[in-house]
């Protein structure tokens, strides 16, 4: 599948910037069943300082804001080819060794509520992929999928505790209970191409975990199947903090306004 993308985003600061750096996650992976074919990126009062891939192999662009503006417009846009392989992205690659997926984060550390939720989906004979469908089911029945409930702070625990979440918490229960579980699990930001509708409020997140024999396979724990072509990776790490879209640093101004607008479509390929 061939799908078509754009992504604006704009800050509008209270006062005039004095200082400012972004860190920027917005470029596709070149990966397995996935190709990207073209992407741009057009800044508007910032301009480019580095390039380079980290340790999740995520491609970062750090930018910076010019001074004494009080609005910035990051607009990116571009194609890539997907593939249906079942969620299936195969074997590790990036400079972290597997077992770091292990290890809890403050925003996927289980409390009380969410180990109450792992005895329900552990301990039945399953087989591993059984287990972390069962798991992505429980969590989509305990946590409904509410927006404006939480932020990007909110933990793992805290979610689970109030019942009500967005695709973050999503994946940040499903990363939390899997790594309990102790099989390897991490977070994925990226693109999802609705069937109803092409204009879109935010970009998506998952989950992916680590299956011997398999690899890394996907969970889309917000809408209860394993990614298919209409997804598209962008980043990934232990938590949210890894693979957020866009993060930084300012100084000279209190508050600042933050406009996206996203559009995912699908284009025609000629044969």
């Amino acid at each position: 599948m061939r799908l078509s993308i754009r992504h604006s985003t704009r800050y509008a600061f209270s006062d005039p910037v004095v200082h400012a750096l972004q860190r920027i996650r917005l470029t596709p992976k070149q990966t397995q069943g996935q190709q990207i074919l073209r992407w741009d990126m057009e800044l508007e009062n910032a301009r480019i300082e580095l390039e380079y891939d980290d340790q999740h192999f995520n491609h970062v662009t750090l930018v910076s804001v010019e001074q004494g503006v009080k609005e910035v417009l990051i607009r990116c846009s571009g194609e890539v080819d997907t593939e249906d392989n079942a969620g299936v992205i195969g074997r590790h690659s990036g400079h972290l060794p597997l077992w770091s997926f292990l290890g809890q984060t403050r925003l996927t550390r289980p409390g009380p509520k969410m180990k109450e939720l792992v005895e329900t989906c552990a301990g039945g004979g399953e087989d591993t992929v059984e287990t972390l469908h069962a798991l992505s089911r429980a969590i989509l029945d305990r946590v409904e999928y509410r927006t404006g409930t939480t932020g990007t702070h909110t933990t793992a625990e805290e979610a689970v505790a109030s019942g009500k979440g967005v695709c973050q918490d999503h994946a940040h229960i499903f990363i939390g209970a899997a790594r309990t579980l102790d099989i390897p699990a991490r977070y994925v930001s990226g693109y999802l191409m609705m069937n109803d509708r092409i204009e879109q409020d935010a970009t998506h997140a998952w989950a992916e975990a680590h299956v011997d024999g398999l690899g890394w396979v996907g969970f889309d724990i917000s809408n209860g199947i394993s990614p298919d072509p209409r997804y598209v990776r962008v980043a990934t790490g232990r938590d949210y903090r890894d693979a957020a879209p866009i993060t930084g640093i300012r100084f000279g101004t209190l508050h600042e306004d933050l406009e996206v607008d996203i559009a995912v479509e699908q284009q025609q390929v000629e044969q």
